[in-house]
């Protein structure tokens, strides 16, 4: 049995679940829940029960073998991460995240920036505050308290958050300033890839985009988001007609070829700077993430 701790009060069942069984997917973990073999002071529950304070979880044995052990980031993973924070100190972390580097594990992914932070950091208890996709670089916050991560994770949903990315994007725009206000959608393809497209009946989704540097056939902007959906830049630089350079999702296929031909081989999408503000504080926190 184990005690919810007063930090971990409000958290969903299987994220508190996967935080206790370390390595193992979270397919499992929802396979032990719906089996009933994981109990909320006795009695069968829910994947997203929210739990209490002082609540007893009866967690099973799992067996290693059918868990997977998970599997170590390399030593010069690990010492590229640590050279690439940021900020820290005792209630947050804030990375610069590498391009090929997923956030977290899971889907044919070993680990993931946040799992590889866990073995820099085996006593702090880390978790996301938000996620960047795996090809995207840039700033990610993790924080080390939970009151901490659910009141960043408040701000960030109710916009309080000024988040900016650089971008190169396809083609030579001649405005200075332009806004891209498309609701957007997400949908999943019949083989599991997740898209995510523009569509009336999607959610509100706002894009502000500055120039900052004109080239013969690209283009680098500076991206406000307004709003955080998934692929959220992505899909509206796509709408836009000037789609994300080396985008393999949402891009164009023959201008990736030529960047890829002249070894330029990424997802030209940084998240660059991000003005919060920290719990506790009466002024803001700036962060900006040099480009790699």
């Amino acid at each position: 049995m184990v005690e919810v701790d007063p930090d971990r009060d409000g958290q969903r069942l299987d994220n508190f679940l996967l935080g206790q069984l370390k390595g193992v997917p979270r397919s499992m973990v929802y396979r032990l829940v719906r089996s009933g073999q994981v109990r909320v002071d006795g009695a069968r529950c829910k994947p997203d029960q929210r739990l209490l304070a002082g609540q007893s979880v009866r967690i099973p044995p799992v067996r290693e073998a059918s868990a997977g052990a998970p599997i170590a980031a390399s030593s010069s993973t690990l010492e590229m991460l640590e050279q690439a924070i940021l900020f820290e100190d005792e209630d947050l972390l804030v990375l610069n995240k590498p391009s090929g580097l997923a956030a977290h594990g899971g889907s044919g992914v070993s680990y993931g920036a946040i799992e590889a932070l866990r073995q820099l950091r085996p006593q702090a208890r880390l978790e996301l505050v938000h996620r960047l996709d795996r090809d995207t670089s840039g700033l990610m916050l993790v924080a080390k308290r939970r009151p901490v991560l659910l009141a960043l994770q408040e701000s960030l949903r109710e916009g309080q958050v000024d988040k900016r990315y650089l971008s190169l994007l396809v083609g030579r725009i001649e405005r200075d300033r332009f806004d891209v206000n498309a609701p957007l959608r997400k949908q999943v393809l019949s083989g599991g890839e997740r898209m995510v497209q523009v569509a009336s009946d999607g959610k509100a989704s706002l894009s502000r985009y500055r120039v900052l540097e004109r080239f013969a056939s690209c283009t680098l902007v500076e991206v406000k988001i307004e709003t955080g959906r998934t692929h959220q830049i992505r899909v509206h630089s796509q709408h836009a007609g000037h789609p994300v350079a080396g985008d393999g999702k949402y891009g164009d296929a023959e201008g990736n070829r030529l960047l890829r031909q002249a070894g330029l081989d990424r997802l030209f999408l940084h998240a660059a700077s991000m003005k919060v503000r920290l719990p506790g504080n009466a002024q803001d926190s700036l962060w900006s993430a040099p480009l790699p």
